[in-house]
């Protein structure tokens, strides 16, 4: 493991790039999107000039998708996916995708390469599994990883927790991001001096050390999820809830925050954080 690397799996416009930077760590940082990936190198020509970011063009895949992959690259761009039945959603949202072909990613390659990351965040739409699967085949960890949590089925997110867990996971934390955007850390370099950040909006927030709130175990995190999850299925995506009018909706959670004592986003979205 190589305590000086991050890697940022979905770079995204760089939100966490830049963070990561500042921090002093280098980053391997992937996106699918080229019209996200020319704005990141102009917006980071300086780290990327001298060695402290580099860019993997394409899309994390499967070795069965062969060495060009279908990329759906959607017009809110942070729903960029492989998955096809993830762009059949995001039309049902309202945003329209378009098909483009994207070069192979094959990230086992990338980490025996490269190396395994003090850091691994992966937010890639749909194929957050693969990424954390394919460290399996390897000895070393990261000593923190986080990966996107699933918000429809809880069986699933339970696979997630046990994935973790199986890769030799012990600690872990069910981060809401809804408070992320537009947030203030104060922390500290990999050299120890100290600097201030302000959280862009898509960013993912800290990570490791800088995170808030204690670290639980599995069955606690488990626990956490499922509070979460009966927030889901009441203000979630599809529900009721967000076919009411905007009026209504704000009676209706300022009435549950009063009588649960709940003070978060409603629903908002989770991110699992997870450490050796």
């Amino acid at each position: 493991m190589n305590d000086t690397l991050i890697y940022d799996v979905g770079l995204h416009r760089g939100e966490d790039t830049d963070f990561y930077l500042k921090k002093g760590f280098n980053v391997v940082a992937f996106e699918a999107n080229p019209e996200l990936i020319l704005k990141c190198k102009v917006r980071f020509k300086d780290a990327i000039a001298n060695g402290r970011l580099r860019i993997i063009e394409g899309a994390i895949a499967p070795r069965s998708s062969g060495e060009r992959v279908t990329f759906y690259k959607n017009a809110w761009s942070v729903w960029g996916t492989i998955e096809s039945a993830w762009a059949e959603r995001n039309v049902k949202f309202g945003t329209d995708s378009e098909k483009i072909e994207v070069p192979r990613v094959d990230i086992v390659e990338i980490y025996r390469s490269l190396g395994i990351p003090f850091y691994l965040k992966i937010d890639i739409e749909g194929v957050d599994r693969l990424a954390l699967e394919s460290l399996k085949e390897f000895e070393a960890r990261p000593r923190y990883v986080s990966i996107e949590s699933e918000k429809v089925d809880f069986n699933q997110l339970q696979a997630d927790l046990a994935l973790l867990r199986d890769l030799g996971y012990t600690k872990f934390k069910a981060v809401q991001q809804g408070d992320v955007p537009g947030s203030r850390i104060r922390t500290t370099t990999r050299a120890g001096d100290p600097i201030e950040h302000v959280f862009e909006n898509h960013a993912s927030g800290p990570f490791g050390p800088d995170l808030p709130a204690p670290w639980l175990n599995l069955a606690d995190v488990s626990r956490e999820y499922e509070a979460i999850f009966r927030r889901y299925r009441l203000f979630g995506d599809g529900t009721m809830f967000t076919k009411l009018p905007a009026p209504i909706q704000n009676v209706i959670s300022k009435s549950y925050k009063l009588c649960t004592g709940y003070r978060g986003p409603l629903p908002g979205w989770h991110d699992i954080h997870a450490s050796l």
